[in-house]
């Protein structure tokens, strides 16, 4: 795998001088990819070297609280996500770029093309409800309410391992992340008629949102696409090969 840089780069927010992890490789158009809750770079494993193969310069942040990166607020919020993710693009990206988010990334790539669209150009979102009615029932989220689950403690060792704050950290970023995710994202669809950038909306048949709120959500962007492919919330991990074609196709102007 090809890497330009992976480590450390100070933005402005949330606080001054906040320091992220990220990693960056390849030339040519930049795509940032954006990952979910509990998650780091390192679930874009499957895509990132693909991307940089087919001809984009790739950047993979993570967030504050996030993988290698130090929590540095008292509570998390899609909107501060999203204001952290606009400083990136200004300050390090230095400007337009392809969006790519998953999960909770995805909130925050639309975040993102409602705040700042001169900054996005193509968007594609993966698996992730904007309102609390498009949630599939009896998904992954019922199980990491439970610190004690084995998924949950799962995530906890891939934190641990990463994370400059430690594993004595983890309950912290739990609690906050649940709370989050009890009362957002609640979105009101059509605020999206004033994404103009050109969006495919990706889910798994089995994901963690109904494939009739993703179908909602296309509608009411003006220039939306839908895919639903075989698989969970985790078809970037379990499927690489079916999803990173569709996404480069995409990306690089999806012909009729």
């Amino acid at each position: 795998m090809t890497t330009d840089f992976s480590g450390y780069v100070e933005i402005s927010h949330p606080v001054p001088s906040t320091k992220i992890w990220h990693q960056v490789a390849g030339a040519g158009t930049p795509v940032v990819l954006l990952h979910g809750a509990f998650s780091s770079a390192a679930d874009w494993g499957g895509q990132f070297q693909p991307f940089v193969d087919a001809g984009f310069r790739v950047y993979v942040p993570e967030r504050h609280g996030h993988g290698h990166s130090a929590d540095v607020t008292e509570e998390f919020h899609y909107e501060t996500m999203a204001d952290e993710t606009i400083v990136y693009l200004d300050e390090v990206v230095g400007g337009r770029a392809h969006i790519v988010g998953w999960s909770d990334g995805a909130v925050i790539a639309f975040l993102v093309a409602l705040k700042r669209p001169d900054l996005v150009d193509r968007m594609v979102v993966l698996g992730q409800y904007l309102n609390s009615s498009g949630r599939a029932p009896g998904g992954i989220l019922d199980d990491i309410g439970d610190i004690d689950s084995d998924i949950v403690q799962f995530l906890r060792a891939d934190y641990a391992s990463a994370s400059p704050d430690g594993d004595d950290h983890f309950p912290v970023v739990f609690e906050k992340t649940n709370a989050m995710v009890a009362s957002e994202p609640e979105m009101d669809l059509t605020d999206l008629t004033a994404v103009t950038a050109p969006t495919l909306v990706m889910q798994g048949d089995h994901d963690e949102v109904l494939v009739e709120h993703s179908l909602a959500i296309v509608d009411q962007l003006p220039n939306g696409r839908l895919a639903v492919l075989p698989g969970t919330h985790l078809i970037p991990i379990e499927t690489p090969a079916v999803v990173n074609p569709v996404i480069i196709n995409f990306l690089e102007g999806d012909p009729a």
